[in-house]
C-alpha cells in the first residue's frame, strides 16, 4: 500500500490532469446525495507526510483502477517502505452504484521483522457510499531489524458479484522495520558510552600499552607497573639514583651509565 511513496509522487504527477475531474466528483459528494463512481484514494495530508507534496494519489477513480497499478513493472519501482511509516490512510466511496469489497489477502513473509498486516475496517463488506477513511497499518515486530515483505490483495465486486475491472489488486511490497535500543540515560562517573557505559576512564591515559580496567585503574602489562603503568619493573634495582623506565631498563642520572647506573664517569678531580 505504500504507493504513496516517493516513486508514486511522480507518477502522480502525471495523472493529475486524469483525476481532476474524479476529485471534483469525491469531493462534491460530502453532501446528503451520493455521487458518481467508485473511488479510492490516499489523501492529500498522507502524501505530504510522505513526499512533502500536498496532492492525492488514486488507485481507483470512478469506476476504473489507473493503469500504473496494473504495470508488471509497478512493484519492481516501487521504494521500500520506511521504518517510521507505520499505516496508510486511504479514502474511498461507491458513488451511487453499490459495491462490495474482500481484503482476501494481509500476509507479511517474514513475522520475525514484520507482524501480519491488518485494516481498521472489516475485511469484507460494502463500500461505503460516500467518501469514508479506513487505514492499513503496518506494524513491525519489536525484535529483529530488517526489510520483510508483504502480500495485500483487494477484490471489489458490483452487486451482481461481477468483478471491478482491474481487480483484483494484488500487491507485494517491501517494508523496513527498525529496532532502537532504549537510552539508558547518563552514564555513571567514570564511565563513558554507547552503547552499554562499559568503557572505564583513566585519566591520564594508562602508559606503555596499559589498560583502564575500572575508573583510575590501569591494569600494567608485564614489566610495568605505577598508577598509569608509568614506570618499568627491574629484575635488579637501579643504582646511584638511576630510574626503573621500563622492564629491565634504568634511567641514570647526569654522570652514571651501565644496565643499572652502576658506573660513574668521575674525574680524578672529582
Amino acid at each position: 500500500m505504500q504507493w504513496a511513496a516517493a516513486a508514486l509522487t511522480s507518477a502522480a504527477i502525471a495523472l493529475l490532469l486524469d483525476t481532476a475531474a474524479a476529485r471534483h466528483h469525491h469531493r462534491s459528494g460530502n453532501g446528503h446525495k451520493p455521487t458518481g463512481d467508485i473511488s479510492l484514494w490516499i489523501d492529500q495530508q498522507q502524501i505530504k507526510m510522505f513526499s512533502g507534496v500536498e496532492m492525492e494519489i488514486f488507485a481507483i477513480t470512478e469506476g476504473r483502477v489507473l493503469p500504473y497499478l496494473l504495470d508488471p513493472e509497478f512493484e519492481s519501482k516501487l521504494p521500500i517502505i520506511p521504518s517510521e511509516v507505520t499505516y496508510v490512510n486511504f479514502t474511498w466511496k461507491s458513488g451511487v452504484k453499490k459495491y462490495y469489497y474482500n481484503f482476501y489477502r494481509l500476509k507479511s513473509f517474514d513475522e520475525t521483522i514484520l507482524k501480519t498486516p491488518y485494516i481498521t475496517i472489516k475485511t469484507q463488506g460494502r463500500v461505503p457510499k460516500r467518501p469514508k477513511e479506513f487505514s492499513v497499518l503496518l506494524p513491525c515486530s519489536g525484535n529483529n531489524s530488517g526489510i520483510a515483505q508483504l502480500g495485500i490483495g483487494l477484490m471489489i465486486e458490483t452487486r451482481k458479484g461481477k468483478p471491478l475491472n482491474g481487480t483484483p489488486l494484488r500487491l507485494n511490497l517491501r517494508k523496513e522495520c527498525t529496532v532502537r535500543e532504549p537510552n539508558p540515560g547518563p552514564c555513571p562517573d567514570g564511565y563513558l558510552g554507547p552503547p552499554h557505559c562499559k568503557k572505564a576512564l583513566c585519566y591520564p591515559n594508562c602508559m606503555n600499552g596499559g589498560n583502564c580496567t575500572a575508573p583510575g585503574v590501569c591494569s600494567c602489562p608485564p614489566g610495568f607497573q605505577g598508577p598509569y603503568c608509568e614506570g618499568g619493573i627491574c629484575t635488579e634495582k637501579c643504582l646511584n639514583g638511576g630510574k626503573c623506565v621500563q622492564k629491565d631498563t634504568c634511567e641514570c642520572p647526569k654522570g652514571y651509565f651501565g644496565l643499572r647506573c652502576e658506573f660513574c664517569k668521575c674525574t680524578n678531580n672529582s
